[in-house]
């Protein structure tokens, strides 16, 4: 495990992952009580037994069935026998000067996310930002993620994983009524998470569950760059807050920098955030808005930012990011005095408008900057075999 000089990471003792269709991470009770069935737990016990290994995973957090304190020896046996509890090997551990921690995490097949943990500044407790593909599906020019071509979904095992192994090394299990440190999560890692709907969706569920991580729904944001027959179905079936990837007021330019939005223009994306089951003036739409110099930053883009909003009715807050840079991107972070006027007209017409800080930017943790190092270091690999192959023949 390779960690920054600035700090290092606790050794993770769980077992690996080695075998995806034994691990009972990512599964609903049901289908817990279904793999118990299989190996022959009498039936009278399986709702016991469900109850027992769920608070055990969730609540209390274990790596091992032999921690299962309350589970006989001989049950305890037949499930290390047949299933596993383990995490993904951890590839990398980073933590940035500003306390900003990120995990790439490798899987069974060899492939691999990052997953960042962003403290806040002003309170001891923080946000994690889970990613939910390998890759990314859609090509957001200003998003380094969207240079990495999309491999496959995460599977909701892969995608509680992140959240426990974040717990893992935060030492937050078991799960604490109050005072959390991992308090909130946002749905803003590596892929689209709403074109991987059913996936995330289970995912959450367990992630919220009272007997289980009990996360409130209201402390989890969902983010989408503007998918938006799913959109509805997310409020529905989810109920979780929404965040939207605008960063730009008019299809001109969000066509360029977002083609998604050839398919879901604007009219249609601001029409399906005003619908947004839940919306409201207590619980509003979060616009995501990088800050990129000379292309949405103008006075005028203020003021058509504000004049959209109003028009489509939306409770909003936009959040200000500037851009941050990544090996080869093609655009520049607005000035701060840019952005500072920005937030200014926008909040003077009653809308919030923070500016977002950029947190962990040495470790390329920050908005836009995800992407698994491992296509690099593949190539490096496979260049440095290459050069000491013509260095023998020689």
């Amino acid at each position: 495990m390779r960690t920054l000089p600035l700090g290092t990471e606790p050794t993770v003792v769980a077992r690996p992952m080695l075998d995806v269709e034994k691990t009972l991470v990512g599964l609903d009770r049901a289908e817990i009580g279904d793999r118990l069935r299989d190996i022959g737990i009498p039936e009278k016990q399986i709702k016991m037994r469900t109850t027992q290994v769920w608070h055990w995973i969730y609540h209390q957090g274990v790596k091992s069935f032999d921690e299962m304190l309350n589970v006989s020896k001989d049950i305890r046996q037949k499930l290390a026998d047949n299933f596993t509890i383990g995490r993904p090997e951890i590839i990398e551990a980073l933590v940035s000067k500003d306390g900003t921690r990120k995990w790439l995490m490798k899987f069974p097949d060899g492939n691999e996310v990052e997953t960042v943990f962003i403290p806040d500044e002003q309170r001891d407790r923080g946000t994690l930002c889970v990613s939910s593909q390998v890759g990314c599906t859609l090509t957001c020019k200003f998003c380094h993620t969207g240079t990495q071509r999309l491999v496959r979904n995460l599977t909701p095992a892969e995608i509680v994983m992140q959240f426990m192994v974040a717990r893992d090394h935060l030492g937050e299990w078991p799960t604490p009524s109050e005072g959390r440190v991992l308090s909130s999560v946002v749905m803003m890692g590596m892929g689209e998470p709403l074109y991987n709907f059913d996936n995330v969706k289970k995912a959450l569920k367990i992630i919220m569950d009272e007997q289980g991580i009990s996360l409130s729904r209201r402390r989890i944001t969902l983010s989408t760059s503007g998918v938006v027959p799913e959109m509805k179905r997310c409020g529905e079936e989810i109920g979780v807050n929404l965040a939207v990837s605008l960063h730009a007021v008019n299809n001109d330019v969000r066509n360029e920098i977002m083609p998604i939005n050839k398919k879901y223009p604007l009219e249609e994306l601001l029409a399906a955030c005003r619908d947004y089951p839940g919306a409201k003036m207590s619980r509003k739409i979060t616009f995501e808005y990088i800050m990129l110099k000379d292309i949405n930053d103008s006075d005028e883009d203020a003021r058509n930012l504000v004049k959209l909003l109003n028009k489509y009715g939306i409770y909003a807050k936009v959040n200000l990011i500037p851009f941050n840079p990544w090996p080869g991107s093609d655009y520049q972070r607005s000035d701060d005095d840019r952005v500072r006027k920005f937030s200014e007209y926008v909040f003077d017409a009653g809308i919030s408008a923070p500016i977002r800080t950029p947190r962990g930017e040495d470790i390329l943790a920050a908005c836009g900057q995800l992407k698994s190092e491992s296509e690099k270091q593949r190539k490096s690999e496979i260049l440095r075999l290459e050069k000491e192959a013509m260095v023998a023949t020689d």
